[in-house]
């Protein structure tokens, strides 16, 4: 289960990365767009603002997230559905996936599979989270080895869950595109006590994205304990100084438009 109000927290820190990923779409006119993983639409709403006369479309996993998006009265649609199930319809033109395929095994697969099946012309425009061995994912996995719920925490990803860019441009090459591909480590300095004055402004950032499948995993008090050891690990690891946290947080871009048939 996601939480839009805790994804939401950092909203323009979080929303820097699409708005690059965005600038490097070389398509004036399309006519259908759909955004995978859209979350509680926010972003989504920005495809809209510049291609007003495009068919949006937004798609989620999650009830919650949807939900959010549709309150939103956009004339976007919004739907439930999972991205490894979705394939471009013929007419579609921009594909934007934007901090999701982190969390699917195997993804260059299925961006093979999407590029794949793109008509001449359309783009892929991804970005991935490329900070899985920095200090907040090394601190999630150091908590989550405790032996009072380990075992339903063993699958907590580390460095592999995502290539760099030259990984992701060997993957979409061969489909038939060219490829614009790099990668950028954004310095995020986050007020201490904001948006949440009892936490860490870091444990708050992770709470609504990659602590997410610890609290699935935990019960209340589990998680209670597991926050209150999490906080304190990453105070330690991300220090406040004159009220500011540095978080740097890596990111990896692509944006493949396919060029042949």
């Amino acid at each position: 289960m996601w939480d839009p109000a805790a994804y939401l927290r950092f909203t323009d820190h979080r929303s820097r990365p699409f708005d690059d990923l965005l600038a490097r779409i070389a398509v004036d006119d399309p006519a259908v767009v759909v955004d995978l993983g859209c979350g509680p639409g926010t972003m989504t709403l920005r495809l809209a603002a510049r291609w007003p006369q495009a068919r949006i479309s937004g798609l989620d996993s999650s009830v919650e997230m949807i939900s959010a998006a549709r309150a939103l009265g956009s004339p976007v649609r919004f739907d439930v559905g999972d991205v490894t199930d979705w394939d471009p319809a013929p007419d579609t033109d921009v594909v934007t996936c934007n901090a999701v395929l982190q969390w699917v095994p195997g993804h260059p697969a299925l961006l093979e599979r999407w590029a794949a099946r793109l008509r001449p012309g359309a783009v892929l425009a991804v970005q991935v989270p490329g900070n899985f061995d920095a200090p907040a994912h090394q601190a999630i996995r150091s908590v989550a080895t405790d032996p009072r719920w380990r075992d339903r925490l063993s699958d907590i990803r580390g460095g592999d869950a995502v290539l760099d860019p030259a990984g992701y441009a060997a993957v979409l090459l061969p489909s038939g595109c060219a490829v614009d591909a790099w990668e950028t480590t954004y310095l995020h300095l986050l007020p201490a006590g904001d948006p949440d004055p009892a936490a860490h402004p870091v444990l708050a950032w992770v709470e609504g994205t990659a602590a997410r499948p610890v609290r699935a995993a935990l019960d209340d008090d589990e998680w209670a304990l597991f926050r209150q050891w999490l906080g304190a690990d990453l105070a330690l690891r991300y220090p406040i100084r004159d009220g500011l946290v540095a978080f740097a947080f890596r990111r990896v871009f692509v944006v493949a438009t396919r060029t042949d048939g």
